[in-house]
């Protein structure tokens, strides 16, 4: 006699393992790097949860609630940055049995995941993505760990004014990401007195935006491009120019986070300020779980690999506390309240965000020490 299959979402009591599905880019031209460090902290998280206890029977609470409860699996696929690769994917981990969705760091792929959770009735926890239209439409099914956009990239404004910045250079490539992110520099810039000069990427080579720059009086130039193609010939030619010895180079999507971008340009890296989501101290859970993370990635972990490891926290919370039923998951959210590693985590709608938002995470603009390259340097920290 054949046992049936369980209907996808259903809550289950059999032992088996509670299923999460996690979107990470693992290939190119997805940033590997990051989706590296973004399944360290998934990974890790689940190993903690599981040497617990697991995941317990619905109302339990805490590690000693979840004794010989049911053992918590990561699924993982890979999204290589394609939205149309996400899509499929999610679709996929539905049919799987999983109780929510998890990861992804490319925002325009973290949009295809929400839309297609949503239209699935499936719960998902984006870790790192922070463009503000993560929905079309409002959705109870999404919460986000990431600041949005709009909160991070005027937190960065405020730290150029502050630093006498007044004319702004953004290096621009073609993306939603990258031209809501001019608009919202523009936006706080401009009733402060600042002025933003857009340069497109499309049609000038590194010598072109160094004689623009020169062109246009800019004292800060900020890279809202890929790495390494093409941000880091455009550093080396700003570097290299004896015109421009004086201009910021910003990067405030983060590239000099991960060690590739130290690699690839040595001193010439450093000095050039971006946005990290850690906090200006640790508590006993945060340095734990980074001298944990820094073991298995064999290098200091990023704020990404943080994400990670607080995207599993707060899904097991929610586990352990409202079932495994996807749509009781989904109804959850402003319910979360939980120890993460960079601070509590707790959901609250923003206005102008469609989806459930730590309205909280730390905010930091940092750079590496051009002393020390492999140091950093806190700049400015956002309002907590």
């Amino acid at each position: 006699m054949s046992t049936p299959l369980p209907t996808p979402g259903a809550a289950r009591t059999d032992g088996s393992p509670v299923r999460i599905g996690a979107l990470v880019p693992l290939t190119p031209p997805g940033w590997v790097e990051a989706g590296r460090h973004l399944l360290a902290g998934l990974e890790l998280a689940v190993r903690d949860v599981n040497d617990a206890g697991g995941i317990g029977g619905i109302g339990t609470t805490g590690a000693a609630g979840a004794v010989g409860g049911r053992p918590l699996e990561l699924v993982v696929r890979d999204t290589a940055a394609d939205p149309q690769r996400a899509a499929a994917a999610v679709e996929e981990l539905a049919e799987l049995d999983v109780a929510a969705l998890a990861g992804e760091y490319h925002s325009v792929v973290a949009r295809s995941v929400a839309a297609g959770a949503d239209a699935l009735g499936l719960p998902y926890l984006c870790s790192s993505a922070v463009l503000d239209a993560l929905t079309d439409e409002p959705t109870d099914r999404v919460a986000r760990l990431a600041p949005a956009q709009s909160h991070g990239w005027r937190i960065y404004a405020d730290f150029l004014l502050a630093a006498g910045h007044r004319r702004v250079a953004v290096a621009a490539q073609p993306s939603v990401y990258w031209a809501s992110g001019t608009r919202i520099l523009r936006d706080r810039l401009a009733p402060r007195g600042g002025t933003l000069v857009p340069l497109d990427m499309g049609e000038l080579t590194p010598t072109a935006m160094c004689d623009a720059l020169v062109d246009r009086r800019a004292t800060a130039l900020l890279l809202l491009v890929g790495h390494p193609e093409p941000a880091v010939p455009l550093v080396r030619a700003v570097r290299r120019d004896r015109r421009l010895a004086e201009i910021l180079i910003g990067a405030p999507a983060g590239q000099p986070e991960f060690a590739t971008w130290a690699g690839s340009l040595g001193d010439d890296g450093a000095g050039i300020p971006f946005l990290r989501y850690l906090p200006e101290r640790f508590g006993p859970l945060g340095a734990r779980v980074g001298t944990a993370l820094r073991e298995r990635l064999g290098e200091a972990p990023s704020f990404v690999a943080f994400e990670g490891y607080d995207t599993v926290t707060v899904l097991a919370d929610l586990l352990r506390t409202h079932g495994t039923d996807r749509a009781g998951i989904a109804t959850s959210w402003p319910h979360v309240d939980v120890e993460g590693t960079r601070g509590r985590i707790r959901f609250s709608r923003t206005p102008g965000i469609g989806v459930w938002q730590w309205a909280r995470p730390p905010v930091q603009v940092v750079d590496r020490d051009p002393a020390a390259p492999g140091r950093f340097r806190v700049l400015h920290t956002g309002p907590a």
